[in-house]
């Protein structure tokens, strides 16, 4: 206790990181504000208590402001929405290729463009949401169809606003912002829920809510190993003799992660999933198959919704560590630098052997990622309650564990700048920041 207290003291004797954490703080406040800014001619007496199925889980999500029918209620999934189809087309398109490689004038017009497909993301969804999510008693103004166009422009400005405030938690604050926005918006439920799951057990059923809060520690802890297991590839730098000197000559590792995409797939796939539901619910009164499919993709214990939810966590890990992670550009450091991996030839023998490992390495982390991310259906059937098996794996929990080891890392980074102690009596703080190589 004496240490943690000290760590305390000596992160907010750092002004600046002091000023970034206050700044991070002041920012997540008016998030979640404006949580519960209800949208103009809407009764919120009249909304549903709680959503359920898909809309439950996004709910969770944006910490409430779906089903109070905020302001927010889209929040930042349009914007990820967008960045999913930018990270596709350039793969797939050459003008964005060139995009990506021109730098920082190529990642300023991508951005750009990700800005305006938002805004088309958002209105579409917010098309969706207001004809799906709120009930037609809850709207008090008479004219419908200014209510759905005004609703549309506010429901796009607070998305707007959301990706504004991620911005500038990046700059500004701790971590990344907009995986913060979710993470609190996960956390501001998850008090609420363990208490209504230890009140639903009862005296009667304490063993069971007991053994539940044990294997969510070790769900806990399988997503932290998951999170911080790497496989370490031996480098031998070649000596070097400079006038009197001797360089080199010393062994490094390139850390390649089991999970180098870290959680990012499961944001892809969650908002992907989103779509069905949302997509059918504009058509549920006149298509069969539109109301099979919104009921379907609306309940996340049907295998039908999981089958497919691992699926595309599967392929976008697989993707995802394609495109962040080059297996040529690390050979080609290495051959420059002087460096070679012990019994493989430099060059292209040396990209096969990196790609090969790289590749036996993601296909594990990809299917234990998609196993925990549908843990919460396992939950449902088994009788945990849906508000607390949302934590109790999936989504929610891969994305608290990797948001807060990565605002731990950054924190820690600043301590021992500033020669203070780490965060731990032993070993650092990892989060999931990729090294491509070691120099």
């Amino acid at each position: 206790m004496k240490k943690f207290i000290q760590t305390i003291k000596n992160i907010f004797s750092i002004e600046e990181l002091r000023t970034r954490i206050l700044n991070t703080l002041g920012f997540l406040i008016i998030f979640r504000l404006g949580s519960f800014v209800t949208l103009p001619g809407v009764d919120p007496s009249k909304l549903a208590d709680n959503v359920e199925g898909i809309f439950g889980l996004l709910d969770t999500w944006l910490g409430g402001a779906f089903s109070n029918a905020s302001i927010f209620a889209l929040g930042i999934m349009p914007y990820i929405s967008a960045s999913i189809v930018l990270q596709l087309m350039t793969v797939a398109v050459p003008y964005f290729q060139k995009l990506q490689k021109e730098g920082d004038s190529g990642r300023k017009k991508i951005n750009q463009i990700t800005r305006v497909l938002t805004i088309a993301i958002c209105v579409v969804q917010s098309a969706s949401y207001l004809s799906t999510a709120i009930p037609g008693e809850a709207i008090v103004l008479d004219n419908r169809f200014m209510f759905q166009v005004s609703s549309i422009i506010i429901l796009t400005a607070g998305t707007i606003f959301c990706m504004w405030l991620g911005e500038r938690i990046t700059d500004k604050g701790i971590g990344n912002g907009i995986s913060m926005l979710i993470m609190i918006g996960i956390i501001s439920r998850f008090p609420a829920t363990i208490i209504a799951e230890a009140i639903s057990r009862g005296m009667g059923q304490a063993l069971i809510f007991i053994i539940e809060l044990v294997a969510l520690f070790f769900v806990v802890m399988a997503v932290v190993a998951l999170t911080q297991a790497i496989r370490r590839i031996p480098v031998q730098y070649a000596k070097q003799v400079v006038g009197n000197k001797v360089y080199g000559g010393q062994r490094q590792y390139i850390p390649l992660k089991v999970n180098s995409a870290g959680v990012m797939p499961i944001i892809f796939a969650q908002s992907l999933m989103f779509l069905p539901a949302m997509i059918a619910g504009l058509w549920r009164d006149e298509s069969d198959i539109a109301q099979y499919i919104g009921t379907t993709f609306s309940q996340v214990e049907s295998w039908q919704y999981n089958l497919v939810f691992a699926i595309l966590i599967i392929l976008f890990t697989f993707f995802y560590t394609a495109i962040t992670i080059n297996p040529s550009q690390i050979a080609d450091d290495m051959k420059r630098n002087g460096g070679f991996i012990p019994g493989v030839k430099p060059g292209k023998q040396t990209s096969d052997f990196i790609d090969g490992v790289l590749s036996r390495i993601t296909l594990p982390g990809a299917f234990f990622l998609a196993l925990v991310a549908i843990l919460p259906a396992f939950a449902i059937i088994a009788g945990v309650n849906r508000g607390f098996a949302q934590f109790y794996g999936g989504t929610s929990l891969l994305i608290m564990v990797g948001v807060i080891l990565d605002t731990l890392q950054q924190i820690e980074s600043y301590l021992l700048m500033r020669h203070y102690e780490g965060m731990m009596k032993s070993g650092r703080v990892k989060g999931r920041t990729q090294n491509a190589a070691v120099a």
